[in-house]
């Protein structure tokens, strides 16, 4: 290596070493920053404060950025901003990731939850994996792509989002229908809830990217009837009703359906640790994933979770109306047979509205898979990756929409005693800070060659 070369391969080196060294305060900044989002105008802090420190931190290294608000709610603030590549035939790539948190009881955490502690190894605090991790390897790589002067192959959208704990409705959803421009010319996205290891027996480890994610439906349950007084006989009940009609969903256990996704990722670990996944004993043989039951095990079958109940207002009064809420999530291609099911479980006179958004699923082949594969394997020569499909839903649901094949590669490798799946929308939410440097790392490597 020429002297010319040696100077370039250490400048390199150390452009990377700066964005690995400030991932970490980046990720404690924002989590600091208190985005949380009720789904309640009139008590979620907003995201302003937090989109415009990430505007900043990519203004001063030269980036131009969006600021945009829905304008349905003042403070619900989104930024956007594009890196140039050399010009790519299949189209831009964005990086998508949500600025907003879930509420968090702060007399249930041993730290602050916003508080972004940096201790005992870990960067603690509310979004710490829901999504300040992403967002801050996002912006540290972001910012060293410009001050390095690194042009990736194809162009790259950065983007930071209100809203995507309440759906989107002031985020993703609103910019892929009011302002598409922004991401003009993107084919394929990356964000959250992929890319993190699992290790299963003997020390095997994959890592596990997300090709699909389950349909979201927020359900309310009505029953109506004659309003009285609570000492008389009353048959004509609509909290009796509504609470049989919320028992028998809450029991109820849909069909099992064996995905594609879900099928080649079972495959795909019977290959690393020779488990059997027989068709017969599904939910049982699923319970060797361990912590990772708990995902693997909701797709495999819709879901209908009674959430919340609402009827009444005084002691002895029977109230004409009683509501209930229910989390539903529903398989690709489920929608149809789900509403079927959905109708003769419950009848008709418990009415049904809902807000939702659709199933999403892409596959697992070509180059951009191909590229997360050997970024990982670079930093982690023992990483195999498997595609898996997620529970939840996230805003690829609307960038979905657009024409984008959506993938969850927020790459982290994670200590084999860590239950990461209960650190989402848990207490005492952490991640490692050696996971951060790994993810810097590899996405620094991805987002050059994707």
């Amino acid at each position: 290596m020429n002297e010319h070369m040696e100077t370039a391969a250490d400048d390199h080196g150390a452009g990377l070493r700066v964005a690995e060294d400030e991932v970490v305060e980046l990720a404690s900044e924002l989590i600091r920053i208190d985005t949380t989002n009720t789904g309640d105008p009139a008590t979620l802090a907003g995201e302003r404060v937090a989109a415009e420190y990430v505007a900043g931190k990519l203004a001063e290294v030269g980036y131009e950025t969006t600021y945009v608000e829905s304008g349905d709610h003042p403070g619900r603030g989104n930024v956007i901003a594009r890196l140039p590549g050399l010009g790519s035939d299949r189209g831009g790539l964005l990086v998508h990731g949500h600025l907003d948190v879930v509420p968090a009881d702060a007399s249930e955490w041993s730290v602050h939850p916003f508080s972004g502690a940096v201790q005992d190894g870990y960067v603690w605090g509310r979004g710490a994996v829901d999504m300040k991790d992403m967002l801050a390897m996002s912006l540290a790589v972001a910012r060293r792509f410009k001050r390095d002067g690194i042009t990736p192959k194809r162009d790259i959208v950065f983007a930071f989002l209100a809203d995507e704990e309440a759906g989107g409705l002031q985020g993703a959803q609103w910019l892929a229908d009011h302002r598409p421009e922004l991401f003009e010319g993107c084919t394929e996205a990356i964000s959250e809830v992929g890319g993190y290891s699992v290790t299963f027996q003997d020390g095997v480890r994959a890592y596990l990217v997300q090709t699909a994610e389950k349909g979201i439906r927020w359900l309310k349950l009505r029953t109506r009837a004659r309003a009285g007084h609570g000492s008389m006989v009353h048959e004509d009940n609509a909290v009796t009703q509504l609470a049989e009609a919320v028992a028998k969903l809450g029991r109820h256990r849909f069909p099992l359906v064996l995905n594609d996704s879900v099928r080649e990722f079972l495959d795909g670990v019977t290959e690393l640790t020779g488990w059997d996944f027989p068709a017969d004993d599904l939910d049982g043989s699923v319970a060797k994933l361990g912590n990772l039951s708990r995902i693997v095990g909701a797709t495999l079958r819709d879901t209908a979770n009674p959430t919340m109940l609402t009827a009444g207002y005084k002691h002895n009064v029977i109230p004409s109306v009683a509501e209930a809420a229910v989390d539903c999530r529903i398989l690709p291609g489920r929608e149809e047979a789900f509403d079927r099911e959905l109708a003769e479980l419950l009848g008709p006179d418990v009415e049904r509205e809902w807000v939702g958004l659709p199933p999403v699923e892409t596959k697992f082949e070509g180059r951009l898979v191909d590229k997360m594969s050997s970024s990982l394997i670079a930093e982690d020569p023992a990483a195999k990756t498997l595609p898996y499909m997620m529970s939840g839903g996230t805003d690829a649901k609307s960038f979905s929409r657009l024409g984008m094949n959506c993938y969850g590669f927020a790459p982290l490798r994670l200590p084999a005693e860590l239950d990461f799946s209960a650190l989402f929308h848990g207490v005492d939410e952490r991640v490692p800070v050696e996971a951060l440097r790994f993810g810097v790392r590899v996405l620094d490597r991805f987002l050059q060659e994707a």
